[in-house]
């Protein structure tokens, strides 16, 4: 088994929870040696939607010439990795279970260790990535939004108590009630007609919008309870009431600027959500540092929403690249590099988890 004194730690990250087939070979868990992602966008794409039976299929089809392709990238041999990092949860089980089964075999052919990593802390690190090449990392304690197509919630993060170990605390602050921001996204822009995924679409068409008259105003959602929560179910349910009532069966065109006008106030709903929280977050830590990560940190509107309203509350927000934003395996690799140095290793009992707590 690899040595921990070793100068450089070479790890592989094998990242199936959903619809991406990811791998990735990242040095010290901040250099990117090589990654490829293989999307299954054209297979969901008729569907509107992920469907977890095709996704499983496609991991199968595509998890071997994924990582033969990155390990050829990266100009290393298999023994020359360190270790295997590969999602455990949460995501798709069937979909977790193909790159779990893929890693296990793997890491005992080649007598590495396994390193089981919760996905959502693979977002985390996403951030950390770029921001470190750029001599920017970021300032813990942070808080940190991970929004995504599953997942949107809000995080209060800091280093543990034992210097040196790279390990992180999390603390859960909010969470969705319902839809995620990315799947309402992908749900809009289905009963719109628009097409799938449903983010980068109605991203561009937000920003053709321009000033066209909207059709209504979406006021910011409340929920009960916890202030740092999102709901978005029912500013969906608002979107479909106005494109109803409005008879848009008749109006769907990308130039309809009745369209374009409801898209831009959904987006700017969510987003407004988004950051408001976020920032509402920050005061409550009492912290510098905003983290953005997951897929639907690409959203142009979001990103430049953040930077606007973080400059006068002299908090700096830090996002990942957008390759980097939606799922990857390079993320999955960098957050198995502390456990690596600590000696975290899992084995053959290593099993999916649907739902994975961060905390």
């Amino acid at each position: 088994m690899a040595s921990v004194d070793r100068k450089e730690t070479r790890i592989l990250g094998i990242e199936s929870s959903c619809d991406e087939t990811a791998a990735a070979v990242v040095v010290d868990g901040r250099r990117v040696l090589s990654s490829v992602v293989a999307s299954q966008i054209d297979v969901h794409r008729k569907y509107g939607g992920v469907v977890p039976e095709l996704a499983s299929r496609e991991h199968l089809r595509q998890i071997v010439p994924v990582v033969r392709e990155v390990m050829e990238q990266s100009g290393l041999r298999f023994e020359e990795l360190d270790a295997i990092g590969v999602t455990q949860g949460p995501g798709l089980v069937g979909s977790l279970l193909v790159g779990i089964t893929y890693g296990k075999t793997l890491a005992k052919a080649l007598g590495k260790p396994l390193i089981g990593v919760n996905h959502l802390e693979g977002h985390v690190h996403a951030v950390f990535l770029e921001a470190v090449e750029r001599g920017e990392e970021p300032k813990l304690p942070a808080v940190c939004l991970i929004v995504s197509g599953g997942h949107t919630v809000l995080y209060e993060v800091r280093f543990a108590e034992e210097k040196g170990s790279g390990k992180l605390i999390y603390r859960r602050l909010g969470q969705t009630r319902d839809d995620a921001a990315g799947e309402a996204y992908d749900k809009v822009s289905k009963l719109l007609g628009l097409g799938y995924p449903g983010g980068p679409i109605l991203d561009r068409l937000a920003d053709a919008a321009g000033n066209v008259a909207a059709p209504v105003r979406f006021g910011p959602t409340k929920t009960r309870g916890n202030a740092l929560d999102f709901s978005f179910s029912g500013l969906k349910t608002a979107v479909l009431y106005h494109a109803g009532r409005r008879n848009f069966a008749e109006l769907l065109r990308l130039c309809s600027p009745q369209t374009l006008g409801l898209v831009r106030e959904f987006q700017r709903a969510v987003v407004r959500d988004l950051v408001e929280r976020s920032l509402a977050a920050a005061e409550e830590c009492n912290v510098e540092t905003i983290l953005v990560s997951g897929g639907v940190s690409a959203n142009s509107q979001l990103r430049a929403t953040f930077e606007e309203r973080t400059k006068p509350a002299a908090l700096k927000v830090h996002f990942p690249g957008r390759a980097l934003a939606t799922d990857n395996a390079a993320m999955i690799a960098a957050a198995a590099y502390a456990p690596y140095l600590r000696r975290e290793f899992a084995d053959v009992r290593l099993n999916a988890k649907a739902s994975m707590a961060l905390e």
